[in-house]
């Protein structure tokens, strides 16, 4: 089948004069779990071209086995070298989309109203759409087909307001993205903070933080699985 990625390319950490982008394990671990599967992954971000890396993930307490295995992977380094344009994507070739998150998307593709279409396109299309850590931020434009908020009477999770305070960022994202996802009606629920976490609900995955986002690859995996 084939799976769409959506990285950010957002790479200012608001004013602070820091550098964002994408976390570096919440690309890796789905993208080897859904192509270990046999799956054709594309990724594709709003400005196409190499998305940005969180520098903070690429730092050593933050590697996993699966980010390991990318920094050997020529391949997937030139793969995610050259994304597609977001605006180019045809969703209806895909079969399923994962969102990896970084606080990046809180200010791109929160926005986005091509990531809006791809998701609600997705959706109305019976394809099942995963989103890890932030990423779940990239819901809060997207609607149902009767114009409520997609996330309302949905069970949901995402990046705390707990895990935001411990990073030290409260203050510095644009949103709490615990705080917007309860305050469009979506029935939240969470972990202690960085523990594992994955939600589904329908066609709708989300996982919490990092350590979430290989288990969502894997419950994504299971609905693409039931649908062939």
């Amino acid at each position: 089948m084939k799976i769409l990625m959506v990285l950010t390319s957002h790479d200012q950490l608001g004013d602070t004069g820091r550098k964002t982008g994408f976390w570096l394990e919440e690309f890796a671990a789905p993208y080897y779990v859904l192509k270990d599967a046999g799956h054709d992954i594309t990724l594709a971000s709003p400005a196409g071209g190499k998305p940005p890396l969180d520098p903070k993930s690429d730092e050593p307490d933050a590697q996993t086995e699966a980010t390991e295995r990318f920094k050997q992977d020529r391949d997937a380094q030139a793969q995610l070298a050259s994304t597609l344009k977001l605006a180019d994507v045809d969703i209806s070739k895909f079969d399923g989309v994962f969102y990896p998150g970084g606080h990046g998307p809180l200010w791109d593709l929160a926005q986005s109203p091509v990531s809006k279409a791809i998701i609600e396109g997705a959706l109305v299309g019976g394809k099942p759409v995963a989103l890890v850590c932030h990423a779940p931020a990239v819901l809060k434009t997207v609607t149902a087909p009767d114009g409520e908020p997609i996330v309302k009477g949905r069970k949901i999770t995402g990046f705390t307001n707990e895990e935001e305070e411990a990073v030290g960022l409260t203050d510095v994202v644009p949103f709490l993205l615990e705080d917007v996802l309860k305050d469009q009606g979506g029935s939240f629920s969470r972990a202690g903070a960085f523990e594992p976490h994955v939600v589904e609900d329908g066609l709708l995955i989300t996982g919490q933080n990092p350590p979430s986002s290989e288990p969502a690859a894997k419950r994504l995996l299971d609905i693409l699985a039931n649908a062939t």
